[in-house]
């Protein structure tokens, strides 16, 4: 990397970056095909999730016809059973991976809910309701009578049997947008409000049903914070899990850790605790952590996966649109810039009261 400004103000409220994030915007607008595909770089792959993390970006900076150029690229991409195949390459399924996984395939709720809270477009929010309907649907097929849904299904529809604490996250946040979405249509989805109660239930009171069949995941950052971020978790529980572990995952000046023995940090977790964190109420904490990010930020405005701290060196040498993705979102949630600004750090559905949360240090 050359020498270069870096942006290190702490941000906060009504001080959005917009002309310092500009060029992480173009970096993703000139990486989207003209299908409305955004893989993860040029010539790189694209998944549904990170995918629909990156046109979340676009919604931000404003750029509302990408956005939903994304999204219609999504559309016209989904199964007749409602899901997507984890990988695609030049626009068609890579038939090397034959899965569907179901956090990603619930992730377009969050994206089309986000959308409509910047765009306030009711049509668009009718136009891709059906999509996000055969979606949800096809991940509730996967829900366990315990609560918990299978990560993935193979190339036949088969459960992969096994959950992880982290998808089932992803995909609590998505029933909540998907609930919301309906309730703003007035098409109330009554067994997707009992099947995210049931999840959120199995994610607080049942920890053996996930990691069943490999090692527990809960080395991963991801497990630690990703509860807090999609509103399992809040409150003074939530600050107490944070702290319980940070020690462990955050590198002072640089980031969050992926896994807690391995020193390399990347900016998207990094951008992921931030939110976590004002979810928690911990505003300066998130608005610090994210201040360490900017030296990662390469001069063509994108931003670098990850930084490898014992060699001193980043690795690897990528710099995905999902990655940008993360960024935009977590400076949108610092400086409250868009209507989409709360969307990870609040839920519009309460956590019910009569259940307490995770234990501190489970996964």
């Amino acid at each position: 990397m050359t020498e270069r400004p870096v942006q290190t103000t702490r941000l906060g409220p009504g001080a959005y970056p917009e002309a310092w994030l500009r060029p992480t915007v173009d970096f993703i607008l000139n990486t989207q095909r003209p299908s409305g595909e955004i893989p993860w770089f040029e010539g790189g792959h694209t998944d549904p999730w990170d995918h629909t993390e990156a046109a979340m970006a676009l919604s931000i900076a404003g750029e509302i016809s990408a956005a939903e150029r994304a999204y219609q690229w999504l559309s016209e991409a989904q199964l007749g059973d409602g899901s997507w195949w984890a990988c695609y390459r030049a626009g068609q399924p890579d038939r090397t991976v034959e899965r569907r996984e179901t956090n990603y395939v619930a992730y377009i709720a969050t994206g089309i809910w986000h959308h409509f809270l910047i765009a306030q477009d009711p049509l668009f929010l009718e136009r891709m309701f059906p999509v996000v309907v055969r979606a949800l649907d096809f991940v509730l097929r996967y829900q366990g009578p315990e609560g918990e849904i299978d990560w993935a299904v193979d190339g036949a529809g088969a459960p992969l049997g096994d959950a992880l604490v982290t998808g089932c996250s992803s995909i609590y946040k998505s029933l909540e947008c998907g609930i919301v979405i309906a309730d703003q249509l007035g098409q109330k989805k009554d067994h997707w409000e009992r099947a995210r109660s049931q999840l959120g239930d199995a994610l607080r009171h049942k920890p053996a049903r996930f990691d069943r069949t490999w090692e527990s995941k809960s080395r991963y950052a991801m497990d630690w914070f990703y509860p807090i971020l999609t509103g399992v978790v809040d409150g003074a529980a939530a600050r107490q899990r944070l702290s319980s572990r940070w020690s462990e995952f955050v590198e002072p000046g640089i980031g969050c850790r992926c896994e807690n023995h391995q020193p390399w940090a990347t900016v998207a977790e990094s951008c992921e605790l931030t939110l976590a964190l004002l979810a928690a109420g911990q505003r300066d904490q998130a608005a610090e952590l994210f201040s360490w990010l900017a030296q990662w930020r390469d001069d063509d405005g994108a931003w670098w996966t990850g930084y490898q701290f014992a060699e001193r060196t980043l690795w690897p040498l990528e710099k995905p649109t999902w990655t940008a993705g993360a960024v935009l979102l977590a400076a949108d949630a610092l400086t409250e810039h868009t209507g989409a600004c709360r969307l990870f750090t609040s839920s519009a559905l309460p956590v019910p009261l009569d259940t307490p949360a995770l234990e501190v240090g489970s996964s």
